[in-house]
């Protein structure tokens, strides 16, 4: 039987700040929800500092073996925002400004002080690229090839998120359901291997944790085919049961 085409995507988060902790990265979680809801599988993150050889080497391998390459921040108006130009060598192309981006800019700062070199910077894109949309502060994301460019700020990457819903060719969106059981997973780990091996297609995670004096995990049972996942927690369930471990439906 033929299997199924899986789409996958990489992220690369570009930033000094990120690398430092002085900011912590939230587009990690909103991207790769929204991708899988596209049926897109977030399968790679990658956090890069700013500089350029490092932004070329992390596009360059990401986007070969993946369907779909995101990269978030360094594209605002500032010296150090130099994503554009580290993607446009990765590509081997120049960079210009966007006609459309410029006027978008124009009348997005026409009454918040007028356009400045500086902020003709984020109508930078590599050329032959096209825009995304961005309804949040005028300045567009730039998609070129298989590369998504967005910015770094999670809400103004949401909102480009949102324009590119539906524009992404993708497979079955992955479901998953969860169940607890107050016991360590290296007493019970045979068990879920076997269970993920009985169950074609389907993806068990085991989450462990300590909590009020006492082990526990959850057990995350994840698959494309919706069917196959109540399937395998009904089974995992009997199985656990069966063990002598009460379990908990929805986790602990």
């Amino acid at each position: 039987m033929e299997s199924e085409r899986i789409w996958t995507a990489a992220l690369v988060v570009i930033g000094d700040e990120i690398l430092s902790g002085r900011t912590q990265d939230k587009n990690v979680a909103q991207i790769a929800q929204w991708l899988n809801v596209q049926g897109i599988r977030l399968v790679e993150v990658r956090v890069v500092p700013d500089r350029q050889e490092a932004i070329v080497e992390a596009v360059n391998i990401l986007r070969a073996r993946n369907d779909y390459l995101f990269t978030t921040g360094g594209i605002g108006p500032t010296h150090d925002d130099i994503t554009v130009d580290a993607i446009a060598t990765a590509l081997g192309v120049g960079v210009v400004h966007h006609p459309k981006a410029v006027a978008v800019l124009e009348r997005y700062y026409g009454s918040r002080g007028g356009i400045t070199d500086a902020r003709l910077r984020m109508a930078r894109v590599p050329e032959g690229a096209s825009l995304i949309e961005n309804r949040m502060s005028g300045a567009p994301g730039i998609h070129i090839g298989n590369i998504f460019i967005m910015a770094g700020v999670p809400n103004i990457t949401a909102g480009m998120l949102d324009s590119l819903t539906g524009t992404l060719e993708g497979g079955r969106p992955v479901v998953s359901r969860q169940i607890g059981c107050w016991v360590a997973e290296s007493e019970i780990a045979e068990l879920l291997s076997h269970a993920e091996r009985t169950h074609a297609g389907v993806a068990i995670g085991s989450y462990p944790f300590f909590r009020e004096g006492r082990t526990g995990a959850n057990f995350v049972v994840r698959s494309s085919d919706p069917a196959a996942v109540d399937a395998c927690i009904t089974d995992l369930t009997a199985a656990l049961e069966a063990a002598g471990h009460t379990v908990f439906p929805d986790g602990i």
